[in-house]
């Protein structure tokens, strides 16, 4: 499986070393998920901040055009929600638990 990618590249004629800093990172974390067995909830997360993180240099790039940086909302909002629903268990935990240290 994780020759795959590399076939990939290999079909667009492209190597590794032409990939550009955003794509050789998506390479790498796409090799990754293709090397493991099994995803944890933490490699969802991870996945998640790198695309939010991703999102948010785009939108940093004065050279962007408003519209790209516009398409980009959607994707960043799913990527944010994604992460309040793996944490929401911990942080529903942590309020209740705070809750009943309050009645002692």
């Amino acid at each position: 499986m994780k020759d795959i990618l590399h076939k990939l590249l290999n079909k667009r004629g492209l190597t590794i070393d032409a990939l550009d800093k955003e794509e050789k990172e998506q390479f790498n974390s796409w090799q990754a998920t293709l090397t493991k067995d099994e995803l944890s909830t933490e490699d969802i997360k991870d996945f998640c901040r790198r695309q939010l993180d991703l999102i948010e240099a785009k939108w940093s790039n004065l050279d962007l055009e408003q519209v790209k940086k516009a398409e980009l909302i959607p994707y960043h909002t799913i990527y944010s929600l994604l992460l309040k629903v793996i944490d929401s268990p911990k942080e529903a935990r942590d309020a209740l638990e705070k809750n009943l240290t309050q009645l002692l």
